[in-house]
């Protein structure tokens, strides 16, 4: 039992609330507090102007104001509600949220505006009522008269202080006359202050002993220094005191030809001109307090009609609200369509209203837009898929060529390459596009600013470069594209020449090794026969050192085979012979070797041990 009578408490709010909303309370509610709100101004404003037959009644005016202040509360209320879903509906994305938050502003503005004009013109002749009760000319007078007072206390402080300098000088001058007998220091201060007419002339110490004082001072009480002015007059300053109970004006200096020691003077002010200054001191205190009040007195009557043009905006508010979700409901499914063909459907369409209305023509205008673009769309789509299949081949075909392609930007900057090029350059272009070419190959700037300088024409040229400890040799070549004379990128082709030069470079060498063994091997045969004729010949008939004739022989026939062979490996590829490894007696080898040199330089002397 007590479960379902939870469950009917459970239940009893949500069913309020959905009975409220096919009821539409919370709009019947909004309009009536509109209309009570409206006629709650229009009688606050009546009573503030003394319309009515009894004049402005304070209580009827406060009262007026508590229900305003209630209606104010209560239509704040349900205008923030209706503000939150307008809110969340446009945090949502809802078509014509933005354009309610318009209208509610401009109905805003519209209504508002009047109230303000109005407010602004009452207070102004409320402030002029209350201008009338504080006349300018009882301002002028207080303040004449306090001016006048104060000019008055500050003469006497101006004349006090040139006295207090002129005395000071000379007690200064006299001081070494006086410095040792007190009397003759009283008399000195006496005199001083006769002659000033002072009421008071003292001189002490920093401890506050009195060194000297005038006659008269005897007869007046001498009161304590301050230590803040006692200070001031320390650092050479000359210190103005005055007593709000007292009726003398005091000033205070320090002494420069004594240690520490000070001078203080007084002289008696007319008590008439205190007793004025004091009376219009309070006056003037008395006339800021009411000025004080005068403001609270402006301010409430600016808050009354605040109030009322609050309530005037937010009954505006809710109107706006009110029409323009009546505006807005029409173009809402225009908002709606375009935002599906924002997303990219262009089949959208949107109910066509009557031919006579300006949302009907502009409902069958966005369906005829819709479709043109969607055929358009179609086309498009077709020219891309060509476009596309067209980029497809043309990066197969520059992937399979062997030579090396890569695009530039009008900066230079890399920004298409081919596999080859990657390959060639030993590096992965592909991570580097949008990197400037002279980075990756700084080799190539030279020709890239040719090409910049000359476009017309087609720049070709062989570089070096080494990568990866490889030397390599490229032939590239920098053509420019050019729309009219604006350059609008490079396109770089580059192959890699290396084995080509060297193949030419072998064929080179083999027609000159060719031509030069048959120069060379000519004469070789001859002189070969002709050693071993004379070995034959003359060696039985040589009877001394015919040891060092033998290896004379020997070594040219030697050198000759040599030499043959050499011939024959370098017209075969240009190349040294291969050596052939055997066991040789590494003594005979020097001395074959030492023997050579000797007969080619004598005057050196060998040693071989």
């Amino acid at each position: 039992m007590s479960g379902e009578t939870a469950g009917t408490i459970d239940s009893w709010p949500r069913q309020f609330m959905l009975w409220a909303g096919r009821m539409g309370l919370a709009r019947k509610l909004a309009v009536a507090l509109t209309v009570v709100a409206s006629a709650s101004g229009i009688a606050t404003y009546v009573a503030l102007t003394g319309s009515t037959p009894f004049g402005p009644d304070p209580t009827t005016i406060l009262i007026l104001l508590n229900i305003n202040l209630v209606l104010l509360l209560l239509l704040g209320a349900v205008v923030a509600r209706r503000i939150v879903q307008v809110w969340a509906e446009r945090r949502r994305g809802s078509a014509g949220s933005r354009l309610q938050i318009r209208l509610v502003v401009l109905f805003s503005l519209v209504a508002v505006t009047p109230a303000i004009i109005v407010a602004v013109f009452s207070v102004l002749f409320f402030n002029s009522g209350i201008e009338s009760w504080f006349s300018e000319r009882v301002r002028t007078a207080l303040m004449e008269s306090q001016a006048v007072a104060e000019a008055y206390l500050k003469e006497h402080q101006q004349v006090i202080k040139a006295d207090a300098l002129a005395m000071a000088n000379d007690i200064n001058r006299a001081s070494a006359s006086v410095v040792e007998s007190q009397k003759r220091f009283s008399n000195l201060v006496s005199t001083q202050a006769d002659l000033r007419a002072l009421a008071e002339a003292v001189v002490f110490d920093g401890t506050g002993r009195v060194l000297a004082r005038s006659r008269v001072s005897f007869l007046l009480e001498f009161d304590p220094v301050p230590s803040a002015a006692l200070e001031r007059a320390r650092e050479g300053e000359v210190v103005l005191l005055i007593n709000d109970d007292d009726d003398r004006v005091r000033a205070l200096l320090r002494l420069d030809r004594f240690f520490d020691t000070y001078l203080y003077v007084g002289r008696f002010v007319e008590s008439r001109v205190l007793n004025h200054m004091e009376r219009t001191q309070r006056a003037v205190r008395q006339y800021n307090l009411l000025e004080k009040r005068r403001s609270g007195f402006q301010i409430t009557f600016a808050m009354i009609f605040a109030v009322v043009a609050l309530l005037l905006l937010l009954a505006a508010v809710w109107v706006g609200f009110m029409l323009a979700n009546q505006l807005v409901k029409p173009i809402s499914g225009l908002v709606a369509a375009a935002e599906r063909v924002r997303e990219g459907d262009l089949g959208a369409r949107v109910a066509e209203g009557p031919a006579d209305d300006e949302l009907g023509t502009l409902s069958r205008a966005f369906n005829r837009m819709t479709s043109q673009l969607e055929s358009q769309r179609r086309e498009v789509v077709e020219a891309n898929q060509q476009l596309d299949a067209r980029r497809r081949f043309m990066e197969a075909v520059l992937s399979g060529v062997s030579a090396g392609v890569i695009g530039l930007d009008v900066d230079g900057r890399l920004n298409f390459p081919n596999r080859s090029a990657s390959a060639l350059l030993s590096t992965d272009l592909d991570k580097r596009v949008g990197t400037h070419i002279a980075e990756i190959v700084p080799e190539m700037s030279e020709l890239l600013e040719t090409a910049r300088k000359r476009p017309s024409r087609l720049v070709e040229s062989q570089i070096e470069l080494v990568r990866r400890g490889v030397p390599r040799t490229l032939l590239v070549r920098i053509a420019v594209e050019r729309d009219g004379k604006e350059i609008k990128g490079f396109v770089v082709t580059f192959d890699d020449i290396t084995e080509l030069l060297a193949a030419q470079r072998t064929a080179t060498w083999t027609d000159v090794a060719r031509r030069l063994a048959h120069e060379v091997k000519n004469p070789l045969t001859p002189i070969q026969l002709s050693a071993e004729r004379l070995r034959r010949k003359y060696l039985c008939q040589i009877t001394r050192d015919t040891e060092t004739f033998d290896m004379c022989i020997d070594t040219i026939i030697r050198q000759a085979d040599d030499i043959g062979g050499m011939i024959d490996e370098f017209s075969a590829f240009a190349r040294m012979p291969a050596a052939v490894l055997r066991r040789m007696d590494l003594r005979e080898i020097l001395n074959r070797a030492v023997f050579l040199q000797q007969g080619a330089n004598a005057e050196i002397e060998y040693v071989c041990d």
